[in-house]
């Protein structure tokens, strides 16, 4: 239970519903063991049994016990044994009543901690994955993280309800119900306590084996969530190649695999119920089989006692089993509860520096000072040296895994640097603050990352507080407005998941309009048109030389055409630096830049 213990600071905004939690059922408890304990009444004068009440007790249990007494007493004499037992009854009735409306007070009040925690934990969960950096989750499977803030979280819900029942309500419960054993018989009682012990150890070890296999089953569901993820996203692909058969083959086995696991834990969890049922039915028969001897051989403690302790004992199974029940899923969510932890407290690299170094716009040049850059072993970029000066256009050119969309992702700080150093105007980039690093640049990449949002929300992502004038004006540069106008609710319109409803240029456009519309001093193109038609590619670079006119761009380009009015090329192979200069000199010199060149002529 380590890992889910760490996880209740979340509950101390919510500490006044566990108070009115605790009260309410502590109300509900003694109204529980009023209404059994008005049973004894009424079993009293069905016998024809019913004591005489003589002197005034001092304790205030007697008190109350004579109060009763007294009163059908009386009402006995005034009246008769039917209007008493009537008398009793709707005691009874009202002592249920306010049993079980203090019950639901109880959940009631404990409603907002339940799902605030789960609320508080996800807008962590989903805060932290804002501030991981990039290198973080192309180890890690998307679909996992989806399952951790959502399948895991679900565990933690119940948990959290079921903790609090754990440490306040079923003891409380328990507690109450063995001191009025106690009181009703003491040796009774003992005989009792003596066998607590054993049911409990036999329910621990079953919980400890449970946790284990939660935890894999949890895994095994981050996995499956993966893989939905991958297939949903390449059916494209699938569908293509004829690769569904085998698609549905893999899943089909990780989908088995969490089956047999499934079994597993629920199989275990389902034992709770029947065998904390069993142990309590065997434990009341017993007592009843003891009891049964004390009833014959005394006579203090008469056969309605005993009837009226056996229901009393009752009391104690329901929170017995509670507690086994609750102890399960605790385990499960000790399992969950690693797996989330495990993603709040990731450790993130790339963080603030204590004290940033304020930044006015950026004005002279961006420099990369033998620069060491690796993924894992993989040595990307080697004691690389380049300036890009401001106002200027450099282009980078090269075959793929030669370093330059990896220098296009250490500008702004999505990696950090193994050794050497990237600054802007002679600031290392590592002293500045994330934001105000960022907020100067813009990105358009190969892909265009668009959200399910409207066509307006999606252009002012850099810029929430730009109104529809400025918007539009974005989007005529983009050489977008004509297309939006063309929709349904123009601006106005949802383009779907990641802008689906629209064709490639159409998005690609929108990207360029969000660039536009932020107006950033350093501009980064990742092979922004080498996914598009020739048509849309027409469109798109002339939206592009809009955006890069009088700007610091950094250019990453596939087609060579595009870059041929670049006022630098940086020719890159295997991380180094082979040549540099523009289109016309490069290609004077026939190297690697000519020969690239003449591949595409």
């Amino acid at each position: 239970m380590k890992s889910f213990r760490k996880l209740w600071p979340y509950a101390k905004p919510y500490s006044s519903s566990i108070f009115f939690h605790v009260l309410f059922n502590a109300l509900a408890i003694l109204f529980a063991l009023a209404s059994i304990g008005l049973v004894v009444p009424v079993l009293q004068i069905i016998f024809e049994n019913t004591p005489e009440v003589q002197g005034d007790p001092t304790w205030i249990g007697d008190r109350v016990k004579h109060y009763f007494y007294r009163s059908i007493q009386e009402k006995i004499s005034e009246t008769s044994k039917g209007d008493a037992l009537f008398l009793v009854v709707v005691w009874v009735i009202v002592a249920f009543f306010l049993k079980n409306t203090f019950r639901y007070l109880a959940m009631y009040v404990i409603a907002p901690l339940r799902n605030g925690i789960t609320r508080d934990l996800r807008n962590a969960m989903h805060r932290k994955v804002l501030e991981l950096p990039l290198g973080y989750f192309s180890e890690r499977k998307k679909g996992d993280i989806i399952s951790r803030m959502t399948n895991d979280l679900k565990e933690i819900e119940w948990a959290a309800l079921m903790t609090i029942e754990l440490i306040f309500r079923e003891p409380i419960m328990i507690l109450a119900s063995l001191g009025v054993l106690i009181y009703m018989n003491a040796k009774l009682t003992i005989f009792v306590l003596i066998m607590l012990p054993v049911v409990s150890f036999i329910i621990t070890r079953v919980g400890r084996s449970l946790k284990k296999s939660s935890r894999s089953a949890q895994e095994y569901m981050g996995d499956l969530m993966a893989r939905i993820d991958e297939t949903v996203g390449g059916l494209r692909i699938l569908k293509a190649f004829n690769a569904e058969k085998h698609k549905q083959q893999t899943f089909e086995v990780a989908n088995d695999r969490y089956f047999g696991m499934m079994n597993r834990v629920l199989r275990r969890s389902d034992l709770a119920s029947p065998l904390s049922e069993t142990l309590g039915a065997s434990i009341m028969a017993i007592v009843i089989w003891f009891g049964g001897q004390i009833v014959i051989n005394s006579e203090s403690f008469g056969p309605e006692q005993f009837i009226a302790y056996i229901l009393f004992f009752y009391q104690i199974i329901p929170p017995a089993k509670a507690l086994s029940k609750a102890s399960f899923h605790i385990q499960r969510a000790d399992a969950a509860s690693t797996r989330i932890l495990s993603l709040l407290n990731a450790e993130n690299a790339i963080v603030d520096p204590d004290k940033p170094v304020e930044v006015p716009v950026f004005s002279r040049a961006i420099q990369f000072n033998n620069v060491r850059f690796s993924y894992g072993e993989n040595i990307v970029l080697n004691d690389l040296n380049l300036q890009i000066d401001s106002g200027k256009t450099v282009a980078l050119v090269g075959l793929s895994g030669s370093g330059k969309t990896s220098i296009a992702n250490l500008i702004p700080r999505f990696y950090d640097v193994d050794s050497g150093s990237v600054s802007i105007d002679g600031i290392d980039i590592r002293a500045i603050s994330l934001q105000d690093l960022r907020k100067q640049m813009g990105i358009v990449g190969q892909e265009a990352i668009l959200f399910n949002d409207t066509i307006h929300n999606n252009i002012a992502l850099g810029k929430p507080t730009a109104d529809r004038a400025e918007v539009i004006e974005a989007a005529r540069v983009a050489h977008a407005h004509d297309f939006i106008m063309e929709l349904p609710e123009g601006y106005d319109t949802n383009i779907g998941d990641l802008g689906m409803r629209l064709s490639g240029g159409q998005r690609q456009r929108l990207s360029i309009a969000r660039a536009i519309l932020k107006n950033p001093a350093i501009l980064i193109l990742d092979e922004a048109t080498s996914a598009l038609d020739t048509e849309s590619e027409r469109l798109v670079q002339d939206a592009l030389e809009a955006l890069m006119k009088n700007r610091t761009s950094l250019v990453i380009a596939h087609r060579l055409s595009t870059i041929r009015n670049a006022d630098r090329i940086i020719v890159l192979d295997r991380g180094n630096i082979v040549e540099q200069g523009t289109h016309e000199d490069l290609l004077a010199k026939e190297g690697t830049y000519y020969r690239l060149w003449s591949l595409q002529a």
